[in-house]
């Protein structure tokens, strides 16, 4: 099925393929074989791109940390912190299709340009209030309000850019040292925010960070514009927001992989809910144990991205079989019953849950035309971004009401059944059927029908 020039498709399973699925490398003609771990390095517009992001991701962490205490020793109010938090994703979740469309007309590296010097503008700004020592509450507000506008067109065109400067056979590496660089700094940038807050103030993070866009900036411009992989953009015109809807309905390689992220993001990457309870409610462990809890749970997420760096597709039987042990990992975290253990099992749930991620990330990108990639990002973007905020009440709720061991597991638990539930109609897509056998134990697995058919005793 295509919709135009370079429209991608998924071809019928191998029917030798017995543990066959809907696979979106296979479509693109990428390898099926393990690639190196940092192949898409050696290409010189993504290198530059990777090292400019390093930079600017350290930044944007410090910035997270130093906003999140600026509003808190301003206000006193952690109400007042989710505020800033829900103004900073309002934007995506109002205006993330319409970024989509943005993106698919223009061109990416202009358009970058634009949006991270916006985002640093922004960062200045706020240093400049905080050193003086006028800042105040409404300026924290309206400075995360402007990053979310900025990121509404920034994160597509950031997503579908890769593809243009690496192409479609380094897509999976490039994709998974981006998550890699992004929870890298997950790592570094609390830790200096940390520094610069209790030794010189949150100004200096905000500074620091404004500065940090100076990297990327210059990656931008020292790109060779020769180089980049030519793609299609849309032209300008009426209906392209019902026109990408239309096209991610269409196709059960995009629906589905985003509606699992959506019940995923929702109710079960809520880990500021769930591990402060747990650090607070639980072990009685405050700041420290909540801190060591997201320096594991990075770490497994660093694993879990260079893992997937090595491989060569982006499977949607990976996607389940990700999305099925990452809710298995939170039921078990749930119920676990020492702090040790439950710190150790913040690792496996790191780097599943970067697995969800980086697969539904490429999958998407390799199955989706270039030419309404944007747009298809965008939802993806809006949907696993904004799922958080609109799932964290309800979350909250249920830990407050019923506990954060119930809470946590209920998260896990919908994350199982979505996963069990979509990984059945991926399969029935595809042609597979479910088949039990027993050899030495009882076998489960997907099948095509066919074949089942013919191994089926006759009537």
């Amino acid at each position: 099925m295509s919709s135009g020039p370079g429209a991608a498709s998924v071809p019928a399973p191998d029917p030798h393929d017995t543990a066959s699925a809907p696979d979106t490398a296979s479509a693109h003609g990428t390898s099926a074989t393990k690639t190196s771990m940092f192949s898409s390095l050696r290409i010189r517009n993504y290198r530059l791109f990777f090292l400019g992001q390093a930079v600017s991701n350290t930044g944007t962490w410090m910035q997270r940390i130093a906003q999140d205490w600026l509003v808190l020793s301003l206000t006193g109010s952690s109400a007042a912190v989710g505020i800033t938090t829900a103004l900073q994703f309002l934007p995506m979740l109002l205006f993330g299709l319409y970024g989509g469309v943005l993106v698919d007309r223009l061109r990416k590296r202009p358009t970058l340009l634009v949006t991270q010097t916006a985002m640093a503008l922004t960062a200045l700004a706020l240093a400049a209030l905080t050193l003086t020592g006028h800042v105040e509450v409404w300026h924290v507000y309206l400075a995360a309000f402007a990053v979310g506008l900025a990121t509404v067109v920034d994160n597509p065109a950031r997503q579908s850019f890769v593809s243009e400067l690496v192409g479609p056979g380094q897509l999976q590496n490039a994709v998974s040292l981006n998550s890699a660089n992004f929870q890298s700094a997950r790592l570094v940038g609390p830790a200096v925010a940390g520094l610069l807050i209790t030794g010189v103030g949150t100004g200096w993070a905000f500074l620091l960070n404004g500065l940090s866009f100076v990297a990327p900036l210059a990656g931008l411009m020292l790109m060779r514009a020769r180089d980049l992989h030519a793609v299609e953009r849309a032209p300008r015109g009426k209906g392209q927001l019902r026109e990408g809807l239309r096209y991610v309905a269409g196709r059960p390689e995009l629906i589905w992989p985003i509606v699992l992220v959506g019940f995923i993001g929702t109710f079960a990457f809520n880990f500021p809910v769930y591990l402060s309870a747990f650090a607070d409610d639980v072990f009685h462990g405050g700041a420290g144990a909540y801190s060591l809890f997201n320096t594991l749970a990075a770490v497994g997420s660093v694993s879990g991205a260079l893992l997937a760096a090595r491989r060569g597709t982006a499977r949607l039987r990976l996607l389940i079989i990700g999305a099925l042990a990452f809710g298995a990992v939170e039921i078990l975290a749930a119920v676990s019953p020492a702090l040790w253990m439950f710190s150790l099992l913040m690792i496996p749930l790191g780097l599943f849950s970067m697995t969800v991620n980086v697969t539904t990330n490429t999958s998407l990108q390799m199955a989706t035309d270039p030419a309404v990639r944007g747009r298809v990002m965008a939802l993806y973007m809006m949907v696993f971004l904004g799922g958080s905020p609109v799932g964290a009440p309800i979350v909250g709720w249920i830990t407050d009401t019923y506990g954060a061991r119930v809470g946590f597991a209920t998260g896990g638990a919908i994350a199982v059944l979505a996963a069990t539930v979509i990984g059945l109609i991926l399969a029935r897509v595809g042609g597979l059927r479910l088949s039990l056998a027993w050899h030495r134990g009882p076998r489960v697995r997907f099948v095509p029908r066919d074949r089942q058919e013919a191994l089926a005793p006759a009537a």
